[in-house]
């Protein structure tokens, strides 16, 4: 037997290849700035396979691969401002799922192209929220994190922008927003479950990808310290930026 064997039967081997090599690009940024994955690997995997299919893909590599981390960020995180946060996401990530599950493929991969254009600005100006917390911007930044994680595992940016500029120690910081996420990718494996998104497909596919992906992970980390944050970080950002325009379905016909 042989790997095509075990493949989907909408997924041929050029097309498992493909997604490898996005995991691999999308796991070293990763690895190596702690952001970036969902935003280089859905635009351009959702342009080589059905956008619902990657993002559960992504889904279910990136959640076996943070649950270990969970542990200590339960230990050192704000639990009550994290649950507050959370909160928005038990409403966003639904919505999300729903838009994906019913959406053509092609007005997904639109929104996702223009969700992660808009993220990948937000990030660019270096944007952080240094107001005074209230529970309702609490909940509504969770909230739309959690409708992008629901609709294409982009919610990174706005929980990022939103924890690092509060007052508080960077350790705690970095549990609250581990935390968050292990609640938003647990809603959203319940969401996708229900609607099946998670199918034998997407599970199969991840078995194959997901190695890939935690290589590009164990690579990014191990650059750690060896390369300029600096420029690495700007070629992520050129990464992202080549993403959204590599997968406008617009140039289908040019590039696919």
């Amino acid at each position: 037997m042989t790997l095509a064997d075990f493949l989907p039967k909408d997924v041929s081997l050029t097309i498992a290849m493909a997604l490898c090599a996005v995991a691999f690009v999308s796991g070293t940024a990763r690895g190596f700035s702690g952001f970036g994955s969902a935003l280089i690997f859905m635009p351009l995997a959702s342009s080589i396979a059905a956008p619902r299919l990657v993002a559960a893909l992504l889904l279910v590599i990136d959640f076996v691969a943070a649950a270990p981390l969970l542990p200590e960020a339960w230990r050192k995180a704000d639990r009550k401002a994290t649950a507050v946060i959370v909160l928005g996401a038990l409403v966003g990530v639904p919505l999300g799922t729903y838009y994906l599950s019913v959406l053509e493929p092609v007005t997904t991969r639109w929104i996702i192209s223009g969700f992660v254009a808009a993220l990948l600005l937000l990030l660019l100006s270096g944007w952080r929220y240094r107001g005074k917390g209230h529970a309702w911007l609490s909940v509504g930044i969770g909230g739309l994190s959690g409708f992008c994680s629901g609709l294409a595992q982009t919610g990174g940016p706005p929980i990022v922008g939103y924890w690092l500029g509060r007052p508080i120690a960077p350790v705690v910081a970095r549990a609250n927003i581990l935390l968050f996420f292990g609640a938003s990718d647990f809603f959203s494996m319940v969401s996708y479950a229900t609607t099946g998104l998670i199918s034998r497909e997407s599970l199969v596919l991840s078995l194959i990808v997901g190695p890939v992906y935690a290589i590009g992970v164990a690579f990014g980390a191990s650059l750690f310290g060896r390369a300029s944050e600096k420029v690495f970080r700007a070629i992520c950002y050129g990464l992202i930026a080549i993403a959204v325009i590599a997968g406008l379905p617009v140039l289908d016909g040019v590039l696919r």
